[in-house]
């Protein structure tokens, strides 16, 4: 009796064998996969840093945009230069003398967002099993990066006085002693996305010292710098050394994120690798959102517009503080932003914020969980919460959610657990990190 050959098994991927080995870095964040339940109506969302735009002038861009096809559309729909729009290029290095910069536009390179510029300036520094310096908690997106280019991720601890330098000089000196290589540190100084505080200015010589001393690269990511509460917008760390440090802007905060505009300030040999790297990546930036945003800022008032956004998240800011002052239990601690987009909140001993999420999200309300901004499974204590896109409302109502599905998780372990958590409410601030940040 013949045999009846055997049928290959069915694979869900039949070409999960022909991938890079760096496709295995390539997870979805957290964050994206939040999007389609925060998206719902009913739901309010605390979760993504979209920026609010409502308060543009869409009138005033409508007809910047109009004039800019009519007067010069064969130029604005065509390609570019790989360095991006020269006018542009000119106008960033305005925009960056608001924070100490002082910077040639020959040495601005124009990116799609500030995330395309981590990724460049990681393609031309690290290779497989080179390590990168990070805050702990960092920035979602930047950690996706460098887990998708095989680095590994070494997190220095931060307080509320932002990264802790004896914490950098410990996580240096661990790496140099495992015999590893450092490429670069990087670092959000300023309203820090998702920990919400700021380098303090006394701190920020310590840093740039520690790297110069250990000849160690600094990223200096910064789309929130002119987005502070209080006073005149922090000096940059490159402001304080032009060869030591690549910074990143982004025009996706201050006007508006659909138009894709970012840059890179490098010194001038990293700055031809860069071009080089974005040619190879997309050619050239697109050349209309460069002149869209060129034509903005020539024709609008672009420092006012930011003052009103400035009001506007520090109303949305104070909304998010005092309904959690209010509302959240007396054992949670948060801090007190200064500026950008989000509070840090720590939850009391022994609930996880991602156990915790499904609940949320059934009581219609939705954060981050703290764990999608550490590479080393830390910051399951804490949440990222978001004041930039709800309303004042629907911030009140989406805390008075969370703090019910906090209570709920509370009486949920005292049931099963031999002693109760304090259970009482009252008003409860912090204005620095929590102690999970480490």
């Amino acid at each position: 009796m013949e045999s009846t050959p055997s049928r290959p098994q069915a694979r869900l991927d039949p070409y999960v064998d022909r991938y890079a080995a760096r496709t295995a870095g390539m997870t979805a964040s957290e964050i994206r996969a939040l999007f389609a339940v925060a998206s719902r109506p009913e739901v309010v969302s605390l979760a993504g840093g979209m920026p609010n735009i409502s308060g543009l002038p869409l009138d005033v861009v409508g007809h910047a945009i109009s004039d800019l096809v009519a007067q010069q559309g064969p130029v604005a729909m065509q390609y570019g230069s790989g360095q991006g729009v020269p006018e542009l290029r000119e106008q960033i290095t305005e925009v960056m003398r608001l924070e100490g910069i002082e910077a040639h536009p020959d040495d601005v390179v124009v990116t799609v967002g500030s995330q395309q510029a981590v990724d460049l300036v990681t393609r031309v520094f690290c290779d497989p099993g080179d390590v990168v310096i990070c805050e702990a908690p960092s920035y979602v997106g930047a950690l996706g990066v460098f887990k998708a280019y095989q680095c590994e991720v070494v997190h220095a601890e931060m307080d509320a006085d932002g990264l802790n330098p004896e914490a950098l000089r410990q996580a240096i000196a661990a790496t140099k002693a495992a015999g590893k290589r450092i490429k670069f540190l990087y670092t959000i100084p300023n309203f820090h996305n998702p920990a919400g505080v700021t380098l303090t200015a006394a701190r920020r010589p310590e840093i740039l010292d520690i790297c110069h001393r250990e000849d160690i690269l600094i990223l200096e990511d910064n789309p929130y710098g002119l987005l502070g509460f209080e006073g005149e917008p922090m000096r940059a760390l490159r402001a304080d050394a032009a060869e030591g440090v690549i910074y990143l802007g982004s025009f996706s905060k201050t006007f508006a994120p659909g138009f894709r505009v970012g840059w890179a300030l490098a010194p001038h040999t990293v700055r031809e690798k860069l071009v080089l790297a974005q040619e190879s990546a997309t050619l050239c930036p697109p050349q209309f959102s460069q002149m869209a945003v060129s034509a903005y800022l020539s024709h609008h008032d672009w420092q006012g517009q930011i003052k009103q956004f400035r009001e506007m998240y520090r109303e949305r800011r104070d909304a998010m503080v005092d309904a959690l002052t209010d509302q959240m239990p007396a054992s949670c601690r948060w801090n007190v932003p200064d500026g950008g987009f989000y509070v840090w909140l720590t939850l009391p001993p022994g609930v996880d914020a991602k156990n915790m999420l499904p609940r949320a999200v059934t009581a219609r309300v939705a954060y981050v969980p703290g764990t999608a901004f550490y590479a080393d499974g830390f910051g399951s204590s804490a949440m990222r919460l978001s004041f930039c896109y709800p309303t004042p409302e629907r911030i009140r109502e989406g805390v008075r959610r969370l703090a019910g599905v906090v209570e709920a998780e509370l009486e949920l372990r005292a049931t099963f657990d031999s002693y109760a958590p304090a259970r009482e409410l009252g008003p409860r601030g912090y204005d620095g990190p929590s102690s999970d940040l480490s």
